[in-house]
């Protein structure tokens, strides 16, 4: 209790602060992280469902095994910070999923990956962002993130060129 009393002025200091590219509050930063781990574990077990390639499927539940683990890190660190983890999955990937529901086979494997490329590609900017230029609790989280969401991206990409 006595270390939290010396800490919560600084991480009240810290979720006020702004990200200088992303123009987010460290708050904010959080609270979108766990929400796109929702998204990466909803469209992962769609495509659990739904994929024809064993590959995809195999990096669906790549997908879902690390951001499972990547919401509990996220959500910890929101309630460090005094957010509310929130729940659902973001618009794209709502959309995402209404848009992968009509397609099936080879078509909704090359959409599913198209996706998680460029979903990949604006998340890994981000964290890299948040890894060298954030503080406290939430640039920890970024780098510690950062190399799994890299990963992804790399797969995704593998994936996406046939290789």
């Amino acid at each position: 209790m006595t270390s939290f009393r010396r800490i919560a002025p600084v991480l009240a200091v810290t979720a006020a602060m702004t990200l200088p590219a992303t123009a987010k509050t460290v708050k904010e930063f959080v609270a979108e992280a766990v929400k796109g781990d929702n998204s990466e574990i909803a469209l992962g077990q769609l495509v659990l469902n739904k994929a024809a390639d064993s590959q995809v499927k195999s990096f669906a539940q790549t997908l879902v095994e690390d951001h499972t683990k990547g919401k509990a890190q996220a959500a910890a660190v929101a309630q460090k910070l005094g957010v509310q983890p929130p729940e659902g999955v973001s618009p794209e990937a709502q959309q995402e999923m209404s848009r992968l529901q009509n397609l099936s086979g080879a078509q909704f494997d090359s959409e599913f990956i198209r996706f998680m490329v460029k979903d990949h590609q604006k998340d890994v900017e981000e964290f890299r962002e948040v890894s060298t230029s954030g503080s406290g609790p939430t640039q920890q989280f970024a780098s510690q993130t950062l190399p799994v969401l890299e990963k992804h991206l790399q797969i995704a990409k593998s994936l996406e060129s046939g290789k």
